[in-house]
């Protein structure tokens, strides 16, 4: 499978754009994932939209709404555009601990992901948030292949043990938004205390982030079982695609509203709610 990046701009020495140049400058940043890069969309003569190929998971609107909203004119040079696709590419390659941009965040998701955020040092609320719009899109009432329930999407094994009345309405469900996203929060910081205890003992390699995000969706065992983050399509995947979500909810470069489907919904038009 190959990669076109895009077609080469009028600078007169047949050469490279500069939106050309970020965009492959990104995805050679990205390429660090181990995926290949597919072109899907054309925005002032370079191809911008990342996919991962072998994957097959959209490498998030992110990169490509930079610029596409900001690209190709609008006042913002190309050394601009660059520059916020390398923050960008900084963000989503970090430690995830940058801080939550509230208007990314439905208003009323927004204190239990920040709660959920705050259950350890290792797991911030930008991590959460983009796990749950990975899980369900924001849907509530969403019901998952093996009974996952709600929009954190647990397995129900996991819920039982980690769920609590974090609402105070007098029951613990998976269906409740706020027991959901703060079990959630307390599941991926047991998860992060065993991958940096691996750590420590030299049991894996790799760094905590990639090695809890694989945990939550293969399993500890498979993380151990492999001495790092499993060379699958679904642990890879999943870390790649939650990772790609970091920039947005840190408010860097953020889509404008609607700008492409499940982005920074809001409770009334883009999902339903929960009510006790």
């Amino acid at each position: 499978m190959s990669a076109d990046m895009g077609e080469k701009g009028d600078d007169g020495d047949g050469g490279e754009s500069g939106v050309a140049k970020t965009v492959r400058n990104t995805g050679v940043a990205v390429l660090g994932f181990g995926c290949m890069l597919l072109p899907v969309v054309l925005v002032g003569g370079a191809v911008v939209v990342i996919i991962f190929g072998g994957l097959g998971v959209l490498l998030a609107p992110l990169i490509a709404l930079i610029l596409l909203f900001g690209g190709g004119g609008g006042g913002h040079s190309d050394a601009d555009n660059e520059a916020t696709a390398n923050e960008v590419v900084a963000i989503m390659q970090g430690d995830g601990k940058d801080p939550l941009d509230e208007s990314t965040v439905p208003e009323d998701l927004l204190q239990p992901v920040e709660d959920a955020g705050k259950e350890c040092d290792t797991i911030g609320p930008v991590v959460i948030v983009s796990q749950i719009e990975f899980a369900s899109g924001y849907n509530s009432k969403m019901v998952g292949p093996d009974g996952e329930k709600g929009i954190s999407q647990l397995p129900p094994a996991v819920f039982e043990k980690y769920g609590k009345d974090d609402d105070d309405n007098g029951k613990v469900s998976a269906e409740d938004d706020v027991d959901s996203i703060r079990a959630q929060g307390r599941y991926m910081c047991d998860l992060a205390e065993e991958a940096q205890n691996a750590l420590d003992t030299a049991k894996v390699k790799g760094n905590v982030l990639d090695l809890t995000l694989a945990a939550y969706k293969v399993g500890m065992d498979a993380v151990l079982a492999a001495k790092g983050v499993p060379q699958t399509n679904e642990a890879l995947g999943y870390v790649a695609a939650v990772r790609a979500q970091f920039a947005k909810y840190a408010g860097v470069a953020a889509p404008p509203p609607g700008a492409t489907p499940g982005v920074t919904p809001t409770p009334t038009e883009s999902r339903e709610t929960t009510t006790s």
